[in-house]
């Protein structure tokens, strides 16, 4: 991969933090992008991504007019912002009967009015140049639906249906815009669950195992990838085949 600058949102977390590191080790500089962190958490993230090329940089994505800050400094500073990861997220799980509407405004705002705003500010210059590459993570959930999830799984199906549009909107101007779709992966909320749970789960996975950071982290890297140029609305599920169709 040429140098390319990339922003990834979310960035603080263990998937976001893996794809930071995979693109930097892929060549790019990377601007790790997440809510305001203490210097603590900062220090601890700088410590984990020694000897890369990441800065971390405080973001809402839900605020509309920060995003367009960030992005025009990004361009203003590096020239280009090439990459954008949407990859910020949240989850209110109740069941619909029980969701309130605070739970169900957040999580839409943050995966769905994020992606929005960042993708808003960004496919200006992508375009302009010639060039981008737009990588939104969706959710197994958007695909199948997830009991107590119905603000989650619509965002997710949501995320998916901004990528296909976007993709047909920019495909002429060397721009893609794809999704990725995570099955079970390992988290903290994995790891905290009860041995038997966890056993069930991972016995309806064709791969026998619970994925891994860097099983997402790859496939970004590999549609951010210049040579990924005739990839574009596609949705790539990594969920050790969870989920199978075509």
């Amino acid at each position: 991969m040429a140098r390319r600058i990339a922003l990834v949102t979310g960035a603080l977390g263990g998937l976001g933090q893996e794809i930071c590191r995979t693109l930097a080790r892929a060549g790019c500089a990377v601007i790790a992008a997440d809510l305001p962190a203490d210097d603590a958490r900062r220090a601890d993230f700088a410590a984990g991504n020694a000897g890369l090329e990441i800065a971390y940089a405080p973001l809402d994505v839900t605020d509309h007019a920060q995003c367009g800050a960030l992005v025009n400094e990004v361009q203003a500073r590096h020239g280009a912002l090439d990459i954008l990861v949407n990859n910020a997220g949240i989850t209110r799980d109740a069941t619909l009967r029980k969701m309130e509407i605070a739970q169900w405004d957040a999580v839409l705002r943050v995966h769905l009015d994020g992606a929005f705003n960042l993708c808003r500010h960004a496919i200006e210059g992508m375009q302009a140049r010639g060039f981008g590459r737009i990588v939104n993570i969706s959710s197994i959930s958007g695909q199948t639906g997830n009991f107590g999830q119905t603000n989650y799984a619509a965002a997710k199906a949501g995320l998916h249906g901004l990528t296909m549009s976007l993709a047909r909107e920019v495909a002429a101007k060397g721009v893609t815009v794809n999704s990725i779709s995570p099955g079970y992966v390992e988290t903290p909320m994995t790891r905290a669950m009860p041995a038997e749970v966890r056993d069930r789960i991972v016995a309806t996975v064709p791969a026998g195992r619970i994925g891994q950071p860097g099983d997402i982290a790859r496939a970004v890297a590999f549609l951010a990838d210049d040579a990924a140029g005739y990839i574009t609305g596609a949705n790539l599920p990594v969920n050790g085949g969870l989920l199978m169709g075509f």
